[in-house]
């Protein structure tokens, strides 16, 4: 019997601390929303790889008609500072930021600013 009971407190501590953690974790998400110069679905394509490889980065979704980027970080990982060079870093503006003038210059023609939307 008293076997059979500390079995059953060993498991609820353990249901315990796995629903904590849980929950910590939902606490040092951060969703940000970056307006950036992308045109493309191809620019979709560049910008949401760049940010998988970025450390930290849950998600990320651009929304290539209204040109927003929109970025899940781990706030104990990365910060807004390091995903808004992220992404500028991957050749596209981000808010005031401008692209990294490099990697612009190795994006598709299609994928620069003066090809407009399309």
């Amino acid at each position: 019997m008293k076997q059979l009971r500390i079995l059953f407190f060993s498991m609820a501590l353990a249901l315990v601390s796995m629903a904590a953690n849980a929950q910590g974790q939902k606490g040092n998400t951060e969703t940000v929303q970056i307006k950036t110069s992308a045109v493309c679905s191809m620019c979709k394509n560049t910008l949401e790889k760049a940010m998988a490889y970025e450390k930290g980065v849950k998600s990320s979704n651009l929304d290539v008609k209204s040109k927003v980027l929109t970025v899940v970080f781990d706030t104990r990982k990365t910060n807004t500072d390091n995903v808004l060079k992220a992404v500028t870093k991957a050749g596209y503006d981000a808010n005031e930021l401008p692209a990294d003038a490099r990697a612009y210059n190795r994006l598709d023609d299609c994928c620069k600013k003066e090809a407009g939307d399309h």
